[in-house]
């Protein structure tokens, strides 16, 4: 008899006590899991990893610091004068304006340049449109300026300027805009007063304007002299033709359209209309043709667009618009459609208002004309009253003196 041994106490009969892999290398019977060496067992372990880490962050920052202070110190990296400042795209900005900006950059370092501040101040230049400011080591500034393009002359009473497609006003000499050799039509309505989203609204409907009338590379723009934007839903275009010009309502579109329309009835409508002063071209079905003041009574006539009045109607019972009493071009440059007005009666109306207040104006002028004579008789009386009191009064004064 043997005495039997657990399996689990002991190995098999023959079976070595290690496990060897197919190498021949013995494994351990068990592995242990070890720590990463970030990440110490031992408390004196994990201070002495601290104070590693504490050291190296110190060293850094340390050597930050005087890298900075090298730099601030070193004379090589300062800003000498104006010419360390270098500046390309400048055309109508002169360097006179623009070196006033980086004043204060002078013998600074150029790592303390406030590059956005400048960038800023540089776009308030009203020529600027936008700029980009550079640090070129180890001394140098570099601006960069896009300037702006005009696209229309601005008028300011007697004063004639520029102005781009943001509606930013530009101011140039009358020398250099003939060198430049501008042909721009002239705005009106646009004033520096105004903010700058009514003028960019304004310059809009502008460039709708001569987008449609230029479009297919036809320049339909050229025969356009002056153009009338205080209104931005009326586009109001000055047209030059022999013997005066023509004001035409263009509106706030169709601006292709209505032009062809024009240049197609023109020449017919100033033949049958030879006062005429504007033509209002905002309607589907009709064209208001407005008279120049002394044309007589008639100041308005609507004409169905191809060139004739309606058939079967005088002219003057054909007003349908507005500024029917038009007593200045300015007048009738300013009136605006309305609804009402496009009834048939409205002409009548109109020019029996029109007669009743000329005859109303009539009699204030007699009746003032009549109060004008009877003062200047009034006073004529008056000087042959005092002229007799002298001649009667002197002799006798005279007599006294001689007693």
């Amino acid at each position: 008899m043997q005495q039997s041994v657990p399996l689990t106490g002991r190995g098999l009969p023959g079976m070595p006590l290690e496990m060897e892999d197919a190498d021949g290398d013995e494994k351990p019977r068990f592995d242990r899991p070890r720590n990463p060496w970030w990440r110490p067992a031992g408390s004196m372990g994990r201070v002495l990893l601290g104070l590693g880490a504490l050291i190296v962050l110190s060293g850094f920052a340390f050597s930050i610091h005087q890298c900075t202070k090298f730099l601030e110190r070193d004379a090589r990296f300062r800003v000498a004068g104006t010419g360390n400042i270098q500046a390309t795209g400048l055309s109508e900005v002169r360097r006179s304006d623009m070196l006033p900006i980086f004043g204060e950059d002078i013998g600074r370092n150029i790592f303390f340049v406030p590059l956005a501040q400048r960038r800023n101040q540089l776009e308030q230049i009203p020529w600027v449109e936008r700029a980009t400011v550079m640090r070129v080591l180890p001394d140098q500034i570099r601006v960069a300026v896009v300037e702006r393009q005009p696209v229309a002359f601005v008028r300011h009473g007697q004063q004639i300027g520029l102005v781009d497609a943001s509606g930013v006003l530009l101011t140039m000499p009358a020398a250099m805009m003939a060198q430049h050799r501008y042909s721009f039509p002239v705005l009106t309505g646009i004033d520096a007063r105004d903010p700058m989203a009514s003028r960019q609204a304004r310059m809009a409907v502008y460039l709708r304007l001569l987008g449609e009338l230029d479009v297919n590379g036809q320049h339909l723009s050229d025969q356009i002299s002056e153009i009338d934007l205080t209104d931005p839903e009326d586009a109001r275009v000055l047209m030059p033709e022999q013997g005066g010009d023509i004001l035409a309502h263009f509106g706030e579109d169709r601006f292709l359209d209505r032009y062809q329309r024009y240049k197609a009835h023109i020449a017919e409508w100033r033949q049958q209309y030879p006062k005429l002063a504007a033509v209002d071209l905002r309607y589907d079905q009709q064209v208001v043709l407005e008279m120049a003041p002394g044309a007589g009574a008639d100041q308005t006539a609507t004409s169905d667009g191809g060139g004739k009045p309606a058939a079967g109607e005088p002219v003057k019972t054909q007003a349908k618009a507005a500024a029917t009493q038009t007593s200045t071009p300015k007048h009738a440059a300013s009136s605006k459609p309305a609804k009402t007005h496009a009834s048939p009666h409205a002409g009548s109306h109109t020019n029996s208002h029109a007669s009743l207040t000329a005859s109303a104006a009539a009699k204030a002028r007699a009746a003032k004309a009549r109060e004008k004579k009877r003062a200047a008789a009034r006073r004529a009386a008056l000087n042959q009253h005092r002229q007799k009191n002298a001649s009667t009064t002197r002799p006798a004064a005279v007599a006294g003196q001689g007693q």
